[in-house]
């Protein structure tokens, strides 16, 4: 019996304890009534949806992005990227008035939520316990408030991507605990508190895109704790501080495009131990670089284009710790021979200084090394300009490896007559042989050409297809001695004015060199951003590149093509088009990108679907030329420096100074196909290249840069022919339609893909392939590539229903016939914007074997007759 009741009473109390502890767990679980309410009138003025916050919910049990401690007391909040109710996206506000009764709350995240307005000023003086506010991309407007110095607890402040204006309110530099600040891409302007320095336990900070000017205080070089600092695109002047040599852990260093000027200090680099990003592009520094930069053991990242920098590379190798670098040393003044530390970097560009010499086999294979003085490599300065520049150093050039010409012995006038008769007899034989071959077809060519003429309804001009567009009949013919009226086109700027955006043109507004002209950031009257382009007719060997943008932008239009702002064209020797700035640059310029993360440090490379984003938009801005325009219009210019990006990384085409009518509507003219008869007999097909006015010429240069997004390898779409013949071989073995997993030995290495990322990687290695393809006549239409591009996985993944491997390509939205899809990537010889192309499919070996094209499902009697046809070329 006593057994029983010691059972019991075990029994009695186990219950009590669960009772007990189920008790105490809705205790630490549920939000206070104070604190729900006050979620609720949050939750009302911000428009959030009900799924996220639900109004019968616990805020603390089920509502996204709250957190709560023990007590129930709301401590995180997290609404980034959420989603406004329909009636909450009328009228956005930045209304958080309701943050004052969460008396506990230590995190307040709203990044990417869009909260116009000015920030309100209770978020300094009322939420004393934040820790963490980020506020980046909320479309913030107004100034900084000058109480955030209440937040004595805040260890991270992001504000970032917004529209705010002002200075920097030195109350901000009181904020002791600061570990993350981050004002970057807004309009703040005046100088950087010298104050700045007092801020110790600072890691990061991120002043760029903005409009600070003055000089970088020497202050920033008490912050011994800094780990990153960027005061990129600012309006600085003056030189570096040599204090900050003592930033000892200092990680990442950008200053890139400022008004910077002078030397760097020669014992900048000499403490910082730890560097492994450098940018110094377009600042406008001269004289020598100091030589321990170049021992810095874990540097990655070395970017001092657009400088003046005058010196010789060091000839010895230091010990380092990675190889997957890039170094770009373009547009400065580096001479004398290649050296060993160029071995320590995966990607280089040299271009555009004086190097000499022959170019050695530790050279990386994609290395661009154009415009320097080198022996070998096509597209390098002339000898007048290489002789001179070492001859201003006081040395001596190398003269391309050649020996001087010697002076020739004089001939016998008996021996150099007969020479003569000779050479005369040749020539007169073969004159007399091109006249037979070539008059008939030169007759029959008129004939047909003045019979064609008399039964057209009305004469029509003919473009070569190498020239600058012809112009609309609306325009007169500049042609012909009249000068084009393009008043109406853009705004209309004086010289005086660019001259002022530009600060004169000068070197720290100098963005790249390029063959149509010098590229400048300006920043108008207005305060809109804008790039000018000046083109000197005196150095241009003709005016048809700054006529042929003026044509194409006088009648096209597109999102996917740059914004035409205006020109200033009354200059005689000058002439100046200014275009819309994109904050990102240029695809070479944006593929690596510096993480403002507090666990992850350094230079991250672009996430795949980022790049993805930038291959679609790219082939969607091209299939508007080739398939939208009429007659079709060839970009002809097609690499990544010509890839434009917003500051949401959206397309924007750029450089059409080459852009013309393709020629003879994309057929073959019939004494080119005479001329590849005979040339048959060599064994060597001819490369493409920029005199190819056709639309498969496009598409051969975008499959170079869908390349360079897989690999991540900057430089493979604008390198000369032989040198990408060379990486082709290397990278096309890795492309395989029967298996992704070769696809991993070619991909960028910092890249982190998935299984289903892998295969869009693989399904876009398989277009790069197929328009890549060496005949033009078999690379897919540009609409087509769109369409793949849309729909990745369905060019490579298996149909779950059927055994085939490989069924369809990529296909519009919606598309439900795999037959069909498939069919319509075959293009007849009719096409009138390109020759005959084949499916991407049948392009990568194995994919026409499938058996999966049977479905004919039509929207329309004339689709599916053409979807018929298709399917019977295939």
């Amino acid at each position: 019996m006593t057994d029983q009741k010691k059972t019991i009473l075990q029994l009695f109390f186990f219950f009590l304890l669960l009772l007990l502890e189920s008790t105490l767990e809705q205790q630490t679980s549920s939000s206070s009534p104070v604190e729900k309410s006050a979620l609720l009138v949050l939750r009302s003025s911000l428009g959030l949806r009900g799924r996220d916050w639900p109004v019968k919910g616990d805020p603390c049990l089920n509502w996204n992005g709250v957190r709560c401690d023990q007590n129930g007391s709301v401590t995180h909040i997290n609404i980034s990227r959420f989603r406004r109710t329909r009636v909450g996206n009328q009228n956005p506000q930045f209304s958080v008035d309701s943050l004052v009764s969460l008396t506990r709350l230590a995190s307040f995240n709203a990044s990417r939520f869009s909260l116009p307005g000015p920030i309100p000023v209770l978020l300094g003086s009322s939420l004393l316990t934040l820790r963490v506010l980020d506020l980046s991309s909320c479309s913030i407007t107004g100034t900084i408030p000058a109480n955030l110095s209440g937040l004595s607890r805040l260890t991270f402040l992001d504000l970032s991507n917004n529209s705010i204006q002002g200075n920097i309110p030195l109350s901000l530099t009181s904020l002791q605990n600061l570990s993350f600040l981050d004002l970057s891409s807004n309009s703040v302007d005046g100088l950087i508190p010298a104050s700045i320095g007092a801020l110790s336990k600072l890691q990061r900070l991120n002043l760029s895109h903005n409009a600070l000017s003055s000089s970088i205080p020497p202050s920033l070089g008490d912050m011994s704790a800094l780990v990153e600092l960027d005061l990129s695109f600012n309006d600085l002047s003056g030189s570096v501080p040599s204090e900050l040599k003592e930033l000892r852990n200092l990680q990442t260093l950008v200053v890139a495009g400022n008004r910077l000027s002078g030397s760097l200090p020669t014992d900048l680099f000499s403490f910082m131990s730890k560097l492994q990003i450098v940018d110094f592009r377009g600042c406008g520094f001269t004289a020598v670089l100091p030589s321990t930069l170049w021992s810095l053991p874990d540097l990655k990242i070395l970017d001092l284009s657009g400088n003046q920098f005058s010196n010789e590379l060091p000839n010895t190798t230091v010990s380092f710790g990675s190889t997957v670098s890039l170094l770009n040393m373009s547009e400065n003044m580096f001479y004398g021979n290649l050296a060993l530390i160029l071995r320590r970097f995966r990607v280089v560009d040299l271009t555009r200084n004086y190097f000499q010499g022959k170019v050695p086999d530790f050279v990386p294979i994609n290395a661009s090394l154009s415009n320097n003085c080198l022996q070998g490599p096509t597209s390098q300065r002339g000898l007048s300009d290489c002789s001179s520049f070492y001859s201003s150093k006081g040395l001596s050039f190398d003269n391309f490896g050649q020996q001087p010409a010697q002076e020739k012995k004089p001939e016998s006038p008996w021996l150099s007559h007969r020479i003569k008769v000779i050479i005369a007899a040749v020539g007169g034989s073969i004159l007399v042989m091109l006249v037979l071959i070539l008059l008939p077809i030169t007759v029959n060519f008129c004939v047909r050409r003045r019979n064609r003429s008399s039964t057209s309804t009305r004469p029509r001009g003919r473009h070569n297809g190498v020239g600058p567009l012809p112009p609309d009949e609306t325009l007169p013919s500049e042609r012909g001695g009249v000068s084009v009226n393009y008043a109406s086109l853009g705004t209309s700027f004086t010289y005086q004015q660019l001259l002022n955006a530009t600060k004169e043109f000068g070197d720290a507004n100098l963005i790249k060199k390029g063959r149509s002209g010098d590229l400048f950031k300006g920043v108008l009257e207005t305060g809109v951003q804008v790039v000018v382009k000046r083109i000197n007719l005196e150095l241009m060997k003709s005016n048809e590149a700054y006529l042929t943008e003026l044509d194409f932008f006088s009648r096209f239009a597109h999102p996917r093509v740059v914004p035409f702002v205006g020109k200033c064209l009354k200059n005689t020797t000058q002439k100046l088009l200014v275009y819309k700035y994109m904050m990102n640059r240029d695809l070479p310029s944006s593929l690596f990108y510096k993480s403002s993360s507090l666990v992850d440090d350094g230079l991250k490379s672009l996430d795949w679907i980022t790049r993805l984003k930038i291959a679609l938009g790219a082939a969607e801005g091209l299939s508007y030329l080739h398939h939208d325009c009429s007659p079709s219009i060839v970009h002809r210019d097609v690499q990544a420096s010509s890839i434009l990006l917003d500051d949401k990384f959206e397309v924007r085409l750029g450089s059409f100074s080459k852009a013309c009518h393709q020629e003879n509507n994309g057929r073959p003219k019939k004494i080119a196909r005479l001329l590849s008869r005979l040339s048959q007999s060599s064994q060597e097909s001819v490369p493409d290249s920029p005199a190819t006015a056709t639309c498969a010429y496009d598409v051969y240069c975008f499959g170079k840069i869908l390349l360079e997004l897989i690999t991540g390898k900057i430089g493979i779409s604008s390198c000369e022919e032989p040198q990408f013949k060379k990486i082709l071989t290397e990278i096309i073995p890795h492309i395989s339609s029967q298996d992704k997993e070769p696809i991993t030995n070619i991909l960028d290495q910092s890249l982190l893909v998935d299984e289903d990322l892998l295969e869009e990687v693989w399904a876009m290695a398989i277009v790069a392939r197929s328009c890549l393809n060496p005949k033009p006549t078999r690379r897919p239409l540009m609409r087509h590539v769109v369409q793949a591009l849309e729909n990745p996985l369905r060019v490579v993944r298996e149909d779950s229903s059927e055994s085939e491997r490989f069924r369809t390509i990529g296909s519009s939205r919606g598309s439900s016939s795999s037959g069909r899809v498939f069919g319509s990537w075959r293009q007849s010889i009719s096409d009138p914007v390109a020759a005959g192309t084949s499916s991407l499919l049948s392009q990568a070996e194995g994919l026409a074997r499938s058996g999966g094209m049977t479905g004919s499902s039509t929207r329309g009697s004339s689709r599916g007759a053409s979807s018929r046809r298709s399917m019977k070329d295939v």
